[in-house]
């Protein structure tokens, strides 16, 4: 493993999405080229269900793709290409905007009224920004679990961890 230094320590800011949902941006519309392929990440992590209820209703997202996870809560999503459904506490919705797609995400907290997860963007290289749209689910039950040597775990969404590859 080959250790990088740390290049600067950025701390969120509070910011307001949606229909007025009340988030942290840990980055993004801003400093891109620093941050790319990774245009923008919000943690959306609030007890306060009228700091989050009004969600994110219809948007358009096009040449990027939009990897959300749940951490506790539930959000209800819906798009233009006819999917639908509900992501719960460690789910995934990975979605492909390619040449264009109209979303919507709307939350719900859990029991105790929590709504916890973040969402990243990440640029389409420039031969795949017109690619169809498309989207997929991910269940908490599909996503593999590896326990490093140091009891760490990690959750590979997608791609390998330490040279395991989790499909």
């Amino acid at each position: 493993m080959s250790l990088r230094a740390v290049k600067q320590i950025i701390e969120t800011k509070p910011t307001i999405e949606g229909a007025g949902v009340k988030l942290q941006r840990a980055f993004g519309f801003g400093k891109t080229r620093e941050f790319d392929p990774f245009l923008l990440l919000d943690d959306f992590r609030n007890d306060n269900p009228n700091d989050y209820a009004a969600g994110f209703p219809w948007h358009p997202h096009r040449g990027i793709e939009t990897i959300t996870y749940v951490l506790a809560g539930s959000v209800e999503h819906g798009d233009s290409l006819g999917n639908k459904g509900e992501m719960t506490a460690g789910d995934v919705q990975w979605m492909t905007a390619g040449s264009g797609i109209l979303h919507q995400e709307m939350p719900k907290g859990d029991s105790q009224g929590r709504m916890h997860g973040f969402q990243l963007w990440a640029n389409l290289p420039a031969n795949l920004k017109m690619t169809d749209p498309r989207y997929q689910d991910i269940p908490a039950s599909a996503i593999p679990e590896i326990t490093d040597d140091d009891e760490t775990r990690v959750r590979v969404i997608c791609g390998e961890f330490w040279a395991r590859e989790d499909r």
